[in-house]
């Protein structure tokens, strides 16, 4: 008399266990994504991008407007996604929200900047990586990752709470300034001489490049909980 009981007690886990697994997908896919573009005319000098959680691929690119490829993918059960990308004054605000029950629910978005224009991002919840950059550079993420290459800019500032932080530039800075809380942090830097001040509360450090105190090019990284390299660039 008791197999009954039991197998419903099952089946009811079953149930709630797939409901539970839809609403854990907090990355999008990418395979069968919707791709969608846009163009936003620019006439400023200096970009702000925001997103609460997307990830963020930043370009610097020959073009004339701000051009825009959002890649959704994933669904909500009841709901739609509710996508913003807005351009207001010098704010760009790309996001796609999917509160609620979810599956693989996200979006990417791909930014290519014209090459005059001075760039700032902000993000809340994903990675950001940035491309090709020469003029002043300034990244942020709480929780994320963030990726920077072929980077020429003479500024670049780089922040995470909880992600690494990676920068190649490909050519001598007057500063660079990173930090992270909870993330490794690796910097790969021209041959030059630099002053640099590092400091990691938990973490080893490493630096590879030459010094000295009275540099013009002023190299700053400090994490609370992980490892510094300071390494030239190959």
């Amino acid at each position: 008399m008791t197999t009954k009981p039991r197998t419903l007690l099952a089946l009811g886990g079953i149930v709630l266990l797939a409901l539970v697994a839809t609403g854990c997908g907090s990355e999008s896919g990418t395979a069968n994504a919707t791709v969608e573009t846009k163009s936003f005319s620019f006439s400023g000098e200096n970009l702000i991008v925001t997103s609460h959680s997307s990830d963020l691929e930043l370009i610097s690119a020959d073009v004339d407007e701000i051009q825009v490829e959002r890649a959704s993918s994933g669904s909500m059960i009841g709901a739609e996604p509710k996508s913003v990308w807005q351009l207001d004054g010098n704010t760009l605000t790309l996001d796609q929200s999917c509160t609620g029950i979810s599956i693989n629910c996200g979006a990417r978005f791909t930014v290519k900047v014209p090459r005059n224009v001075t760039l700032s991002a902000e993000n809340g919840g994903g990675r950001i990586k940035a491309t090709g950059f020469t003029t002043e550079l300034s990244l942020m993420t709480m929780d994320g990752d963030i990726d920077a290459e072929k980077i020429s800019a003479k500024s670049v500032t780089a922040s995470s709470r909880n992600g690494k932080v990676q920068l190649e530039l490909g050519a001598v800075p007057d500063l660079v300034n990173v930090q992270s809380q909870d993330g490794i942090i690796q910097l790969a830097l021209p041959q030059a001489t630099y002053a640099v001040d590092t400091s990691a509360k938990k973490g080893r450090i490493s630096v590879n490049v030459a010094t000295d105190d009275g540099s013009a090019h002023v190299v700053k990284a400090h994490s609370r909980n992980g490892d510094i390299s300071v390494e030239k660039a190959p």
